[in-house]
């Protein structure tokens, strides 16, 4: 029976919850993503210089690794205190050290003014960027997944997930008018810091939006129990979350871990390799990919909330599966679309990439929130999301270039992106359907020790 503590929220309220961890992730998504173009787009000229081109992209793209490196630290920490402390408080910490990175860098002196110091600050605040992502996403979709209504959760946690293509859409946005605006000569001087220093307006709405909304209920509830517990027991030492977590859903880690294998490297191959492929080796312009992208990021955000909804009538693991299977067989029109130069084949190419990479991202939020205890969910979506992100996300446009500079061709390439397909297709396969569960009661018998109750009757199961 749920307490007053969960009792579900008003639609308003609910909407309020939905609009603050939406407007944040789009916030530190944008910081995110603005490195990565910027990494394809100027970086390897302004802080790798003395390299020939596709090995000064090599040499950017890898600071562009350096901040998925961070994620995974930034998981176990944030989860940790999230799962301690709660949702709220790590949220505003991560919008901060994300502002506060992203704004730096737009400060940064080049390698022309300051020799081999400006790509070593450049890492280090991408470490930074890396470490506060990290303990984002998981946050932002429990604070939704724990205010929601159960029966429409794959939706309502799918609007934080709207994030990444909204900070997709604004960072393109932005680099699409500079480029557009001012030359190319003016953008590579100082036109590109000002999308960095944006950010710290940007940051100054989030936190105030952030601010205004309450902790996640199940978590107070679950807080308030385990006090409880420990005022009739003495003083009782709970285990730390990544302790349980690893103790209990280890499996469920490794389930989200190969779940994350190709939503992670389809993504960052269809948004960021894409602006080097088309501009090396379809002699696009910096312009017409940024477009594209664009155009594509638009129609990402439109469908995320639909594939969200679709999770709630059919599973969490159908919608998943179509998302896998569809990313690997795209991949050999992806690039043959783009092979011929035109704008209208290289946006359907990005658009249809992106539709099929939304039917994974869109019920992961429920999906990973679903398979862990209340006071180790933050730690377990978190680490299993971000230590996916270092085998994924992180080499993955890294491992296109190399694919690229080596074969001078594309076969490779869709070749590993359907690799990662068929590991996801293993992983989401071999999963237990979650999207029955009730998070108020997967909380475990001592707070932190036991293992998930899932009160699905058998004839729910999908």
């Amino acid at each position: 029976m749920a307490s007053a503590a969960t009792a579900p929220p008003t639609p308003a309220h609910l909407k309020r919850i939905v609009a603050a961890s939406l407007i944040g992730t789009t916030i530190e998504w944008y910081d995110f993503f603005l490195y990565g173009s910027a990494a394809a787009l100027v970086f390897n000229k302004l802080f790798f210089p003395d390299s020939d081109p596709l090995v000064g992209t090599l040499l950017s793209f890898l600071t562009y690794a350096v901040g998925f490196a961070a994620r995974p630290l930034g998981a176990l920490v944030f989860g940790h205190y999230g799962d301690r402390l709660g949702r709220k408080k790590l949220l505003v910490v991560s919008l901060l050290m994300m502002g506060g990175a992203t704004f730096a860098i737009g400060l940064l002196p080049t390698h022309a003014t300051v020799g081999t110091a400006a790509p070593v600050l450049l890492t280090v605040l991408r470490l930074v960027q890396g470490f506060a992502l990290g303990g984002e996403w998981g946050g932002a979709v429990l604070l939704v997944s724990e205010h929601g209504d159960a029966e429409r959760r794959g939706f309502w946690a799918s609007w934080p997930q709207t994030g990444a293509p909204a900070g997709q859409l604004l960072a393109t946005g932005v680099l699409s008018a500079l480029t557009a605006l001012i030359s190319d000569a003016a953008f590579t001087s100082w036109g590109w810091r000002i999308p960095f220093l944006i950010s710290g307006v940007l940051v100054m709405v989030g936190l105030w939006i952030r601010l205004s909304v309450d902790e996640s209920p199940v978590f107070k509830d679950a807080l308030a129990r385990s006090e409880q517990r420990k005022a009739a027991q003495g003083d009782v030492v709970e285990k730390m979350p990544l302790v349980a977590v690893l103790r209990h859903h280890w499996r469920d880690v490794l389930v989200a871990i190969g779940a994350r294998m190709a939503e992670n490297i389809s993504y960052y191959v269809i948004t960021a390799f894409i602006l080097v492929y088309a501009t090396e080796q379809a002699d696009v312009s910096k312009q017409t990919a940024l477009n594209a992208v664009l155009i594509a990021s638009a129609v990402h955000f439109a469908v995320i909330p639909a594939w969200g909804a679709l999770s709630d009538r059919v599973g969490r693991r159908p919608v998943y599966l179509i998302g896998a299977a569809g990313v690997g067989l795209w991949m050999f029109p992806f690039f043959a679309l783009i092979d011929t130069g035109g704008f209208g084949n290289l946006i359907l190419a990005v658009t249809v990439g992106l539709v099929l990479h939304g039917a994974m991202y869109a019920p992961q939020a429920a999906f990973f929130s679903e398979m862990f205890a209340t006071r180790m969910r933050y730690s377990g979506a978190s680490i299993g999301a971000q230590f996916a992100s270092v085998a994924a996300g992180a080499p993955a446009p890294l491992i296109a270039t190399a694919l690229l500079a080596e074969s001078g061709g594309s076969t490779w390439i869709s070749l590993y992106v359907i690799a990662a397909a068929v590991i996801t297709l293993i992983a989401v396969a071999v999963a237990k359907e979650t999207r029955h569960r009730d998070l108020a009661d997967v909380d475990g018998e001592d707070g932190l020790g036991a293992a998930p109750v899932d009160r699905t009757a058998d004839a729910h199961r999908v």
